[in-house]
């Protein structure tokens, strides 16, 4: 391995350990300067100044994990496509059918989260 490389990887790990070393000692400030003083009405969950009513604890539905996951899906998809369609034109014809198996695999799991009925609101 060339001098040079090692001379790369030294200044990643020093600046790693630099960012590293910055975080600590904010969190080390924060610890050692925050004011801190308990009451009951910290305690209690936020909700817009209104006095929460009930239990704290609500269990959500798994439709908007569901929803949510797929939702991620498909912002990854549209993420990879951008860039795909840049360099389209320079590349051969093997990135146009690799493109084309990453999109058919999307849209499989998409038919079959429809069939599933995962995007029927109920």
């Amino acid at each position: 391995m060339p001098e040079q490389y090692s001379l790369e990887y030294t200044a990643v790990l020093i600046i790693t350990i630099a960012g590293i070393g910055m975080v600590l000692a904010a969190f080390f400030a924060s610890m050692i300067l925050a004011p801190r003083s308990k009451s009951e009405a910290k305690q209690i969950p936020y909700e817009c100044g209104i006095p929460p009513t009930g239990q704290f604890w609500a269990q959500l539905h798994l439709r908007y994990y569901i929803f949510a996951i797929l939702f991620l899906i498909f912002d990854i998809e549209a993420i990879f496509l951008f860039p795909w369609a840049i360099i389209f034109r320079s590349s051969g014809a093997v990135i146009f059918y690799e493109m084309v198996l990453f999109i058919a695999i999307l849209f499989f799991g998409l038919v079959y989260s429809w069939k599933k009925g995962a995007l029927r609101w109920r």
